[in-house]
């Protein structure tokens, strides 16, 4: 489906009438397209390659104190009030929930058992990260969860608390604060009763790759999740695919998504993504590709994941033993997605 011809299609279309921000062109042909990206790939090796050299730093006090961004806290602050619009800028996050909700659930389900039929995650304390307008919020509250949504914008907060509140459904199940993930973990147990691993579940979807300090962001998940407890992450894979039709296309061409949204330096591998989470005691459990058609506006699962991809990890404690072993590793980035 995304051949190299149908790729060079699309690119020759997209660089008649659009010039990509932050982006490897600088010339209009082919082959030096492939020539910059392979050095920037090159390049970008090299450094995760020295960065490895280095003993992984385990202490947030040790690495950068924020995890935030401001130029994305000012990127987002614009776009607070639109959060809710289905056809607007957010269209394809709406639609993503078909995907995303039965993935959590039925992670959460195959963890936790006894569930009840129509409240199937009532008695389990989420926390939502990044969570913006509540997109995602809302419908795991609806399923029984008890959730609390963060997020460092407060015009976003402001739009999921008036949101949740035409629902009376959610007035026990749901609740927002405009904080970071790593000022919830400072802030301990005694500020928050729902910090310091007392959470069954935390989520972060379509977030890692904004942020500006992801060894940081997963130290402090790591934090905040209960042992047995899950780690749920929907991104992008760093890759030329994702970069074209990602960025390229996606912004610059169909505007899918707000010019400017993705930084392709900020993207991460599945692979890359799961030596992060195991240095912080995790186990990933399962990586699927995920595929956007613009045509339908639609998501579906797909064995690739070269673009998007969702990831679900368990928090390891002494009697859980890890899914996967030295032996038993990823497959490659564009190859058959783990189950």
């Amino acid at each position: 489906m995304f051949s190299n011809k149908l790729s060079r299609l699309v690119l020759g279309v997209c660089l008649k009438s659009t010039r990509v921000r932050g982006g490897p062109l600088s010339e209009l042909s082919w082959a030096s397209v492939r020539e910059r990206r392979s050095l920037w790939l090159r390049r970008g090796a090299l450094t995760e390659k020295n960065r490895h050299a280095l003993p992984f730093l385990t202490s947030v006090a040790s690495v950068s104190q924020s995890t935030v961004d401001p130029n994305e806290v000012k990127r987002f602050r614009s776009l607070a009030s639109k959060w809710w619009d289905e056809e607007g800028e957010f269209a394809a996050l709406h639609a993503m929930n078909d995907l995303r909700v039965p993935f959590i659930r039925d992670n959460l389900l195959n963890v936790h058992e006894g569930r009840q039929t129509g409240k199937p995650l009532a008695g389990l304390k989420i926390l939502d990260v990044g969570c913006g307008g509540g997109l995602l919020t809302e419908p795991l509250g609806r399923l029984g969860a008890s959730v609390l949504g963060i997020d460092p914008v407060e015009d976003s907060i402001g739009t999921a608390q008036l949101h949740s509140s035409f629902d009376p459904d959610l007035r026990h199940s749901v609740r927002y604060r405009a904080c970071t993930l790593e000022e919830l973990t400072s802030e301990g147990a005694e500020a928050d009763p729902e910090a310091q691993g007392r959470f069954d579940a935390v989520v972060a979807s379509e977030v890692v790759e904004h942020l500006a300090d992801l060894e940081t962001f997963v130290y402090c998940c790591s934090d905040v999740i209960k042992p047995g407890g899950s780690l749920f992450i929907t991104t992008l894979n760093k890759t030329n695919l994702s970069w074209l039709l990602g960025i390229v296309v996606a912004e610059n061409v169909l505007r899918i998504v707000p010019q400017g949204t993705h930084e392709w330096e900020k993207f991460i591998c599945p692979e890359e993504l799961e030596r992060l989470l195991e240095s912080n005691g995790f186990s990933v459990q399962s990586v699927k590709g995920m595929l956007y058609n613009p045509i339908t506006g639609a998501w579906s699962w797909t064995d690739s994941t070269a673009i998007n991809y969702g990831l679900h990890a368990v928090k390891l404690g002494d009697h859980l033993p890890r899914h996967q072993t030295d032996e038993d590793p990823l497959p490659p980035q564009d190859g058959t997605a783990l189950s």
